[in-house]
């Protein structure tokens, strides 16, 4: 066993919390854990399984009943196809073990995103998955992102739940009694997914993301301009019209590749609450964000006790066939 990697000489604790946390169904305290990392390689797992079981600890110290990393946490984001084959896991593999072990050992919920291996439809697959494990170590869910970013994602994962002995792509799962869904990184700018959570149920959505400065591609190309920064505008959006707190976990600082810089992120976690304000905003520099979500300690955003979720009509949104201008200028011709 090779030594624990150490914490950052300097990180931030940004917090923003009651006294105590909440009680079991009245909210929820969450930590995000903003950091850099190493990826695509057995020792690069290894170092952020250690640092994941640091950062719990830290958590448990402020008493965190969830604590979420950024996307492909264990692996790193940056991989290549073989990369990605070599390092991904079934769901019950021994990285897995680790984390659901170290949610007992610390007594918190834990989101952790990693690589997944798995049979579906008869064939090997490989998913861009997060799991989320309870205080116990019991298995919540096992998410596999839906909607892929950009051809270098596609050569890397296949989308989740095209079959459907997946089951359910949508689905929310208690944490300290508060509805919890998942997203992941490229999802959260669709309002579609954040809207179908909240339909669930979801009074929070959990987004974990690698939205990044500049990265190179599996192809060996450099992107041509950064990630768009959505935590100022989607995150805030997507929390006042689904009525939930909605968080973006990323990375934050240089990403490397047996010791080759392959990635810079932009460092913009964030935690939105139901008005779209923020609660937590971190810096590009390494942080943890603890802030309690409430969702008591938000009345209704319109007067009247007016919500969106409530005066939606849901047969206007379906397309409807198309309609020739003939047929439509006959049908308001007067007569």
């Amino acid at each position: 066993m090779t030594d624990p990697p150490s914490m950052p000489e300097r990180y931030r604790l940004q917090t923003y919390v009651l006294p105590q946390p909440p009680e079991p169904g009245e909210g929820l305290r969450l930590a995000l854990w903003q950091g850099t990392g190493t990826a695509a390689t057995p020792e690069a797992l290894e170092e952020n399984l250690q640092r994941l079981e640091q950062v719990a600890a830290l958590a448990a110290a402020q008493q965190v009943q969830l604590l979420a990393f950024p996307e492909l946490y264990l692996s790193g984001y940056i991989v290549t196809p073989a990369l990605a084959r070599a390092l991904a896991e079934p769901l019950d593999g021994p990285s897995l073990g680790r984390v659901a072990a170290a949610a007992r050992r610390h007594g918190l919920a834990i989101a952790c995103p990693y690589p997944e291996r798995a049979e579906v439809g008869g064939e090997e697959r490989f998913y861009d998955a997060i799991a989320l494990f309870d205080r116990d170590g019991a298995l919540l869910r096992n998410y596999r992102k839906t909607h892929l970013w950009g051809p270098d994602e596609k050569r890397c994962w296949s989308p989740g739940y095209l079959l459907d002995e997946e089951g359910s792509a949508f689905t929310v799962q208690p944490v300290n009694g508060v509805p919890v869904g998942l997203l992941n990184c490229y999802e959260a700018e669709f309002p579609e997914l954040s809207r179908r959570l909240a339909l669930e149920g979801a009074r929070l959505i959990l987004i974990p993301t690698a939205a990044d400065a500049w990265a190179m591609l599996s192809t060996g190309e450099h992107t041509d301009r950064p990630y768009p920064d959505v935590s100022r505008s989607l995150i805030p959006a997507n929390a006042i019209q689904n009525d939930c707190f909605v968080a973006y976990a990323n990375r934050c600082g240089e990403e490397t590749v047996n010791g080759r810089v392959m990635a810079a992120y932009l460092g913009n976690s964030v935690v939105a609450g139901p008005h779209g304000d923020l609660l937590v905003a971190a810096r590009p520099e390494p942080t943890l964000l603890v802030a309690d979500c409430v969702p008591g300690d938000y009345p209704p955003l319109h007067p009247a006790a007016t919500r969106y979720l409530d005066d939606r009509r849901p047969e206007l949104y379906e397309p409807r066939p198309a309609t020739s201008a003939a047929t439509t200028a006959a049908t308001i011709s007067p007569r």
